[in-house]
């Protein structure tokens, strides 16, 4: 089940949604480059991907531009209400924050203000221009895709359960089908006053000023003063060297840090030869995510209020003592862990130009629909981004007011000899270090190309939200041994169906050294690559 692997000279766009990667590529047409058409793919999914992305969330860049060389990052991350804490939600008597609803919607939407900073930084066109495709696919309908009528279902009562939600995804009584019209004129209006009023009508202007009086009558939290107060950053990549390679993540409050430090463990072995889908790749890889994400759900928050020792956590020898730990470990024993739980919908995406820009991006409401709320007729999907915080005084990513929380997304930038080598990304909460690391491994050290690497067999160790314990998911394709042997290893294994969407939707390129451009989409989704 391997979609085309286009390889071309050019350009390449890809992205978990078709229409998404066709802007893209029509923008490159008309002149732009990897930042104009990264923005326009941005804005487009948020349309035609309503479930896992839109303006009500948050978004990442990754960057190296052409001109300068330089590699630089944009955190697209909104902070918490001014006027909330944990005692907040513990006087309502609450012992966690909603996961849905108004009062889950309590940080500020980035990705609006993180369009502005890299078109106005990098861009080539006009603003408008930018945004017309995404407006145009909210006025005039898109068709619901194969991904987004799967989410439709499994979230038929948050949807029927609002009635904004319900108008659009159910306008006629019952949830759209695969293929059905999909429109958004509420969406579609907000969408046009950004293009005329740039990122400041959302923050400081009529936008806002709609957004948060839904809000305050709804009963929620935030406030005209927490969107006026929004800005993002320009942030420097966290790096590790990995196989003659420079791989570069977010620094936090991303989780990206987790997989430079998976790879600082797994360059003390030659991993090529443990077979790929062997119970042996399969126990090391949990056993190695298991010390990352020990040391990430330890400290990874927002840096303005905790000190994260990023120095020794990416440190080699760290690394290499992480590395003693697994092997002084009885052999074929899981070790016991209980990792923190989380959701997991997000959508990432990637450009390259002939310029030498790569931009790796990715955006989420966090959760499928976010926090299933729609302030007033704004047509705009708020995240729940906030309902991560922590209420325990003791933990790192305790609720605090204009805080960031602990950040699941993070894009992926491997080079090589300072030039881009390759862009990669997923969707999938604790998976996106995971997969990640399936995909760099699988070109870096098994040899494969793009999309072979996005189409292997995948794991994802974790717990998501209502799991008592971890779990070991392991896509079944046809190897019942496996998961057998990993159970009797003591793994909590759970056997999932080939090319499972609970794994993911991963989509990459890879520049190779004579120029040519592979791009790949991910199977599992409704992507595609395009390039020239």
């Amino acid at each position: 089940m391997l979609n085309q692997m286009p390889i071309s000279r050019e350009v390449m766009v890809t992205s978990p949604h078709y229409l998404a990667s066709a802007v893209g590529s029509a923008i490159l047409q008309q002149g732009g480059n990897a930042y104009d058409a990264a923005v326009a793919v941005s804005a487009a999914l948020g349309v035609v991907y309503p479930h896992m992305t839109g303006l009500g969330g948050d978004a990442f860049f990754l960057i190296h531009d052409g001109a300068s060389g330089d590699i630089t990052a944009y955190n697209g991350s909104g902070r918490s209400a001014a006027g909330i804490h944990a005692d907040t939600f513990k006087a309502m008597g609450m012992s966690t924050i909603p996961q849905r609803g108004v009062l889950s919607a309590i940080t500020v939407p980035g990705m609006v203000d993180a369009w502005w900073e890299v078109w106005s930084r990098y861009g080539k066109l006009k603003w408008e221009q930018l945004l017309e495709p995404a407006a145009l696919y909210a006025e005039k309908g898109c068709p619901v895709s194969r991904n987004l009528r799967l989410w439709l279902e499994r979230d038929e009562d948050f949807i029927m359960g609002h009635s904004p939600l319900r108008a659009v995804f159910a306008p006629f009584g019952t949830l759209l089908q695969e293929g059905d019209l999909l429109l958004q004129p509420d969406l579609a209006s907000s969408i046009r006053l950004i293009q005329a009023g740039g990122r400041d009508v959302f923050y400081t202007g009529e936008l806002a000023e709609q957004l948060t009086s839904a809000i305050r009558e709804d009963g929620g939290m935030l406030a005209p003063a927490d969107f006026a107060a929004h800005k993002g950053e320009w942030v420097k990549p966290i790096t590790t060297d990995y196989r003659g390679y420079q791989v570069h993540q977010m620094p936090p409050n991303s989780q990206g840090f987790s997989m430079l430090m998976m790879l600082n463990m797994l360059e003390h072995i030659d991993l090529s030869s443990i077979a790929r889908t062997s119970p042996e790749f399969y126990h090391l890889m949990a056993e190695v995510v298991k010390k990352a994400f020990r040391e990430r759900d330890r400290y990874l928050t927002d840096p303005e209020f905790r000190d994260i020792p990023l120095e020794n956590l990416l440190s080699k020898v760290y690394g290499n003592e992480l590395w003693n730990e697994i092997q002084s470990a009885p052999p074929a024993v899981a070790q016991p862990f209980l990792s923190k739980m989380m959701g997991q919908d997000t959508a990432y995406a990637a450009v390259v130009d002939n310029e030498g820009n790569a931009v790796s991006f990715i955006q989420s409401l966090y959760f499928d629909f976010g926090a299933a709320y729609v302030p007033g007729d704004t047509g705009v999907i708020m995240q729940n981004r906030g309902s991560f915080f922590s209420l325990d005084p003791k933990d790192a990513n305790v609720l605090e007011p204009n805080k960031r929380s602990f950040h699941t997304l993070m894009p992926g930038l491997i080079t090589r000899n300072g030039k881009p080598y390759m862009l990669v990304g997923t969707q999938g909460g604790e998976g996106q270090p995971q997969t990640q690391l399936s995909i760099l491994t699988g070109v870096l050290d098994y040899g494969l190309n793009i999309q072979e690497a996005i189409g292997l067999p995948r794991w994802v160790y974790g717990r998501t939200w209502g799991e008592e314990g971890d779990t070991l998911r392991v896509e079944n394709r046809y190897h019942d041994d496996v998961c057998d042997t990993l159970a009797r290893w003591g793994h909590n294994v759970e056997a999932r169906a080939p090319w499972d969407g609970i794994m993911g939707q991963s989509q990459g390129i890879v520049i190779r050294e004579d120029g040519m451009i592979s791009g790949a989409a991910d199977p599992r989704g409704d992507g595609m690559a395009i390039g020239w």
